[in-house]
């Protein structure tokens, strides 16, 4: 199965093939306020996770999502002028869930009830800069292209060094 190794430091997504070969690498953006566990923190968490849910399959390009699901809006420039400030969840989404019970997983340290993602952004020009709540962001093709070659299941390391 594939796995995926995310660098706070670097802001980068690489995804590794069976054999433990780095096969792609992608420029994201993780946490303006760093990493963190904690629920309520807009921290991006570390260590092992992996990707409980794939949501958006078959979806358009910059569809919109609301609670998980497609609004069956399609992100434009003219949407977001009518939506400031709104943190827009686009085109795929990879839904995480920690492995490491009280680090990342459970309780008040709990990934996956903190709705941490990866998924599409409308701020491509950010990629490659910390500026999320938490989830990781990638340019939208790139989310794509990534969500095509996992699988549920798959190992994602978050890592800070």
């Amino acid at each position: 199965m594939p796995r995926i190794r995310i660098s706070l430091p670097a802001q980068t997504l690489d995804l590794f093939d069976d054999s433990g070969k780095q096969v792609r690498s992608y420029l994201v953006s993780t946490a303006k306020n760093g990493a963190g566990e904690q629920c309520d923190s807009d921290c991006t968490p570390r260590g092992r996770h992996i990707v409980r849910a794939k949501i958006g399959a078959g979806q358009p390009l910059n569809a919109v999502f609301a609670g998980r699901r497609p609004t069956g809006e399609v992100y434009s420039d003219e949407l977001g002028a009518r939506y400031p400030g709104r943190d827009w969840i686009l085109t795929r989404i990879l839904w995480l869930s920690g492995c490491e019970p009280g680090f990342n997983r459970l309780r008040e340290v709990d990934t996956m009830r903190r709705l941490v993602y990866i998924h599409g952004t409308s701020d491509e020009q950010g990629i490659g800069r910390p500026m999320s709540h938490g989830c990781i962001r990638m340019r939208n093709r790139d989310v794509i292209e990534l969500f095509d070659q996992v699988a549920p299941g798959t190992r994602v390391d978050i890592l800070e060094t």
